[in-house]
């Protein structure tokens, strides 16, 4: 059928669900048997992700084809159980930087280049090539921040520009946030309205509002919002209450009808659902998880002031969760800022309360020496161990320094006049790093690796071949290779084509794995990673 355009956009504040929100509306066209696909639009000037500090923006996901994303990208796929590539990412400085281009070759044959419309046009163009990629049936499109910023008018003007074109195959919802003043206790409208309103200036009448809030919406406030919103009906506004897991959401909004009045309002044929069962299987097993998994997750991203912030590690903390939930177990994590290790040794016994310990990925030398005290506790106490990229790399650093006796052993990032550079640099990242060329330089995207039969990874895979995401910039020194495998640390998974080192593992060991890729990244809570599901079979016992 023609592709229909769902966009999605955010009123009165950002981090209300919009991305959880867009993912379920395309879950809920996934399960009718629909070919679904989505798009992120990022009104920062940024090219990608990649350059942006985590305790900022959150996690950088990457895709197959490595691109450096939002977050939101991670939650499609998850959602949608399917890849989403680079055609499906938008930022406002890679948008510009195709038009400058495309003007610098004289693309637009001499005519003066604006920014409306010509702005607007590319973005269409993008969306409309990703639907054409991705051969969607329906395609979801977030539109990042908050109707009203001066940064995303330029997207909701092609969204508007594509509606007036095509009014039936063209909707919008607006994700919403109502709050309930403490002194009041009431669940307050106004802010909403002032958000369809911000949308009625771009020339956009939303076609749906979804209501989020700690709390259901009521009759009566669904009645408001239709009225002073300029809805069909009331039931065109849907409730969308904080729930226990995200995945949860494609079922709270198909109670309301969700999926039905969209697909009346785009004139999709809605036959059967062909995938609702494998999904409601999946919140059965949530709901009827029983023994608690104890994970510790050591890191270097958690702190914004007072504040914890666990989005820099959102794909782990997933993974996690559904390696647990396919294990019949409670996920129980908790955040250890590494920096407290390295102020109080002591504070490492506290890791005897916890079933196993994860290292995730991260960059420089804040806090490193805290994670290298956290592994060594892991190593030599039986801890279930799973270190990702950095942790992998961290944790060869601790095996170097405490089993092969190289007290100076260290990583070329964080201390280059080491004798004993255990991680160092590649010919083509030095020339990276010496050219300033930081972004979109890293190894970057799905690499293949080989693996070791009779190693506990191998396995675990099943296969004698993998191929797994990538995100950095420093390699294991192939040098230190028969050193480590001496001395047990094997090295059971290394790319065909370069000859690098993806996987180490501890040999007497119940778990300890690093791996110098992203499994994370690969994980859908329809089919858990084999990694996570052995490191959390391992904390189990």
């Amino acid at each position: 059928m023609k592709t229909k355009y769902i966009f999605v956009v955010g009123g009165v504040m950002s981090g209300v669900g919009k991305g959880v929100c867009a993912a379920s509306i395309g879950r809920i066209f996934k399960n009718y048997g629909y070919n679904v696909s989505a798009i992120k639009i990022d009104p920062y000037i940024n090219v990608d992700a990649g350059t942006m500090n985590p305790i900022e923006h959150g996690e950088v996901f990457v895709t197959d084809d490595g691109d450096e994303t939002d977050q939101d990208i991670g939650n499609y796929e998850r959602f949608l159980d399917a890849d989403i590539n680079s055609a499906n990412y938008m930022t406002t400085g890679r948008v510009y930087l195709s038009v400058i281009e495309k003007e610098r070759s004289m693309g637009y044959k001499g005519h003066c280049v604006q920014v409306v419309p010509h702005i607007p046009m590319e973005v269409v163009k993008r969306i409309k090539k990703a639907a054409e990629e991705s051969k969607a049936d329906v395609m979801i499109v977030e539109i990042g921040g908050t109707v009203g910023e001066y940064e995303n008018i330029l997207y909701l003007e092609a969204g508007r520009m594509m509606k007036l074109d095509n009014p039936s195959d063209v909707a919008f919802v607006l994700v919403s946030y109502l709050p309930v003043p403490g002194h009041l206790g009431e669940m307050k409208t106004k802010p909403t309205q002032h958000a369809a309103r911000a949308l009625n200036n771009c020339g956009i009448q939303p076609d749906f509002i979804v209501a989020r809030g700690h709390e259901e919406l009521d009759k009566k406030r669904k009645e408001k919002l239709a009225f002073f919103c300029w809805l069909q009906s009331e039931n065109y506004v849907i409730s969308s209450p904080d729930v226990k897991n995200i995945y949860e959401v494609p079922q709270v909004f198909e109670k309301q009808n969700f999926g039905k009045l969209l697909a009346k309002r785009l004139r999709i044929n809605l036959i059967g659902k062909k995938y609702e069962m494998e999904w409601n299987k999946l919140i059965a097993n949530t709901n009827k998880a029983g023994k608690p998994v104890k994970i510790a997750v050591v890191g270097k991203y958690f702190s914004t002031g007072k504040f914890t912030l666990a989005d820099s590690y959102i794909s782990v903390i997933e993974a996690v969760k559904h390696s647990a939930w396919f294990l019949g177990a409670t996920p129980e994590m908790t955040w250890i800022d590494s920096e407290d290790y390295e102020k109080k040794s002591s504070k490492l016994k506290e890791l005897s309360n916890y079933d196993g310990l994860i290292v995730p990925g991260g960059f420089g030398t804040r806090g490193i020496e805290g994670i290298i005290k956290a592994i060594r506790y892991a190593r030599e106490n039986n801890l279930p161990y799973l270190g990702l990229c950095y942790g992998m790399q961290l944790a060869c650093v601790e095996f170097a320094r405490d089993v092969l006796d190289y007290k100076d052993a260290h990583t070329v990032e964080c201390e280059p006049k080491s004798e004993h550079l255990i991680i160092n640099i590649n010919p083509t990242q030095a020339k990276n790093i010496k050219e300033n060329r930081y972004g979109g330089t890293m190894r970057l995207g799905a690499y293949d690796c080989v693996l070791k039969k009779d190693s506990k990874v191998g396995k675990l895979y099943g296969v004698d071949k993998i191929s797994e995401r990538h995100r950095h910039r420093f390699e294991f020194d192939n040098q230190y290779r028969e050193e480590f495998e001496k001395k047990d640390m094997g090295i059971v998974g290394v790319n065909p084509e370069s000859n690098l080192v993806e996987i180490i593992e501890l040999k007497n060991h119940p778990f300890f794995v690093g791996t110098q890729f992203h499994p994370e990244l690969k994980s859908r809570p329809l089919r858990p990673h084999p990694l996570f599901i052995g490191f959390i079979k391992s904390a189990l016992l």
